[in-house]
């Protein structure tokens, strides 16, 4: 299945100058949805993790069905002043400015090995400062998914070291 029939462009969304990668029609295709979640999940079966963490808000859309399918712990990474206890925080950069992203203190004990899985790779700030948190938490990043990679804006760059995999480059 052809995923990137499944994602519309949105010029000038949500400032003028970035276009948007929507994955509504994607969500949408119940086909094209099981198709991408079932495609992470082939991906990343024989890989050794024992948590899976997505990133506020598009990360839970293919973290939480792949956490059931796997039979593993899902720990969320959230904006703050969304986590209802103790978090790390860290801040980072967008391609259009800066935000803040937090962990639960004791969602991870040290040593999990750790899934993180978001919608889109872009710059790799959200992801790099995901990968901070869960390491700052105790665990050891064993992967990285994503549905959407932009390979001009180079976020791939902020995550050397790491197993990096995306279903669709752009």
């Amino acid at each position: 299945m052809e995923l990137k029939s499944f994602i519309r462009d949105i010029p000038d969304f949500p400032e003028p100058g970035i276009l948007f990668r929507d994955i509504t029609p994607l969500l949408q295709n119940t086909a094209a949805f099981a198709f991408a979640v079932d495609q992470l999940r082939e991906h990343f079966n024989t890989s050794d993790f024992d948590v899976i963490v997505p990133i506020e808000s598009r990360g839970f859309l293919f973290g939480a069905p792949m956490a059931y399918g796997m039979g593993k712990p899902l720990v969320p990474v959230r904006k703050p002043g969304k986590l209802p206890s103790a978090t790390h925080s860290t801040e980072y950069t967008l391609e259009y400015g800066t935000n803040t992203m937090e962990i639960h203190v004791d969602g991870l004990t040290p040593g999990q090995r750790v899934l993180i899985l978001d919608d889109l790779l872009a710059t790799g700030g959200t992801l790099a400062a995901t990968a901070r948190l869960v390491e700052k938490a105790g665990g050891v990043i064993a992967g990285i998914g994503v549905v959407i990679e932009l390979t001009d804006l180079d976020g791939r760059s902020q995550l050397k070291g790491y197993d990096l995999f995306s279903l669709v480059r752009y």
